[in-house]
């Protein structure tokens, strides 16, 4: 991922932090000169390795697990918001549109996950993780005969993590129009606009005059 220095994120904290918020990501592969991509939700699991590893599952009728089998370097993308900037709302000239986003690309190696109670134990994580905050919540119980079926219409697999790129661009390379944006994006009506206002109210606290879009 093309990333200048003023748009970059290494920090580790930050980064698992985003991943486990937008944890629907695309898995891509590439495989005899083509392209796959799936979108898929994905669990970030710690050690073992450096950057720890992700967890997901697809439908075994999925071509691109042949892609999986295969072990080579996969890259899952990770989204979260995003906004298109007006030149309207700069103190500078010229300037011209942009794009204000957030994204982490990690690349890893991945290996299916072959044992049956390890599987069941990777999807009951996958509904915890998304139910537990829940104030009406799914236990996750279910007949084990109907589980098994279930997995056996998928393929579950783990990727060991050898690399995680960041990148927050938030208007870091145009300070002094930071307030403009911000306010413009605080006042949109659409969501993802009111939470890149968010995130540069947090970056620029002194600058937006606030940590919240107003």
């Amino acid at each position: 991922m093309y990333t200048p220095e003023a748009f970059k994120v290494e920090d580790r904290a930050t980064l698992e932090a985003f991943m486990r918020q937008h944890s629907f990501a695309t898995l891509v592969t590439h495989e005899d000169g083509s392209s796959h991509a799936t979108h898929l939700p994905v669990v970030l699991k710690g050690k073992p390795g450096p950057f720890g590893s992700l967890r997901a599952h697809l439908a075994r009728a999925n071509p691109q697990r042949l892609h999986l089998e295969n072990e080579g370097e996969v890259l899952v993308i990770f989204t979260g918001p995003h906004a298109y900037i007006s030149p309207a709302w700069y103190l500078s000239s010229p300037a011209v549109p942009t794009w204000n986003y957030t994204a982490v690309h990690v690349y890893g190696k991945p290996k299916i996950v072959e044992d049956p109670e390890v599987v069941s134990d990777m999807l009951l994580e996958l509904v915890e993780t998304h139910e537990r905050n829940r104030p009406e919540r799914w236990d996750g119980k279910m007949p084990d005969d109907f589980l098994e079926r279930l997995m056996k219409g998928i393929v579950a697999f783990e990727i060991e993590i050898t690399r995680i790129e960041g990148k927050f661009k938030l208007s870091q390379n145009r300070e002094e129009d930071v307030p403009g944006v911000f306010a413009a994006l605080s006042r949109s009506d659409h969501p993802g606009d009111r939470e890149v206002a968010a995130l540069m109210g947090s970056l620029f606290p002194e600058s937006c005059g606030s940590r919240e879009p107003r």
